[in-house]
């Protein structure tokens, strides 16, 4: 006996990728689209997305960008009402916009560290406040957010980064619970030390304090990065893979060089 309609994944699937002007949202977004995902970029620096956009059409691809800000609800609404006039109904969206800065956790801002909460939790909220309810009516989707392994082993001086992905890694815990037997899957990519533009603003000193605490506590075993490409290919397959099957967490780590005998 056939499956029903609804249970069948559409040929077309468009595809939502925020914090997509650089780093792992860039690499995810040219990876979906290299796979056939019609694909929607979202950040803040919009003259970068739209460079993307090009690029990915150039190569066959099918792309469209718009400026979006997870902290602001009405910009996540307009984005959305975009993307589904341009691309039609959301299947995938792909969570990965985050921020940190470097510091010490008693001297950092509480208003900077409120924003960076704000984005890499609430703003992951506000996307499934948006994009969750047309999946849940189809009975299908998918919604990946782009943790760290920070989430399990905390790092020292990076003031709210930790907090904000142990938070964001709960909310997903229990949205994977609230989602169970909807159609619509929600996973975690976890990724470890990765190559991005995140810390690229960071001064020596400030990098030299991370990167000494990391090693003093274990954190920094070998000098191996993750590039962003490995992270994409990590994303692309959680959500391709095939009706009854859930990637609800993939984690992803450099491999440590080879040792010489």
């Amino acid at each position: 006996m056939s499956k029903p309609a609804r249970y069948a994944q559409p040929d077309r699937r468009p595809a939502v990728v925020t914090g997509a002007s650089s780093g792992i949202g860039a690499a995810t977004a040219e990876a979906l689209a290299a796979r056939g995902f019609p694909v929607a970029l979202g950040a803040r620096r919009a003259d970068r997305l739209e460079e993307l956009a090009t690029r990915i059409r150039d190569a066959g691809g099918e792309a469209v960008a718009h400026s979006l800000d997870l902290t602001d609800a009405a910009s996540v609404e307009a984005f959305a009402a975009k993307v589904t006039a341009d691309l039609g109904e959301v299947e995938v969206v792909v969570s990965n916009a985050g921020s940190l800065s470097p510091g010490r956790i008693h001297e950092a801002d509480p208003e900077l560290f409120s924003r960076h909460l704000d984005l890499n939790i609430v703003g992951a909220q506000r996307l499934c406040r948006t994009f969750l309810p047309g999946m849940l009516e189809r009975q299908r989707g998918d919604i990946c957010f782009v943790s760290s392994d920070v989430a399990v082993r905390a790092r020292p001086f990076m003031t709210s980064y930790a907090a904000g992905k142990w938070g964001l890694e709960g909310m997903v815990h229990a949205l994977q619970m609230e989602l169970e037997g909807t159609g619509v899957r929600a996973s975690l990519v976890r990724p470890g030390p990765t190559h991005s533009e995140m810390g690229s603003d960071w001064t020596p000193d400030e990098v030299d304090m991370v990167i000494n605490g990391w090693v003093k506590f274990g954190h920094a075993r070998h000098q191996h990065f993750l590039k962003p490409t490995a992270l994409a290919e990590a994303i692309s397959t959680v959500v391709s893979a095939p009706r009854g099957v859930h990637l609800n967490l993939v984690e992803v780590n450099p491999e440590a060089p080879v040792e010489e005998r």
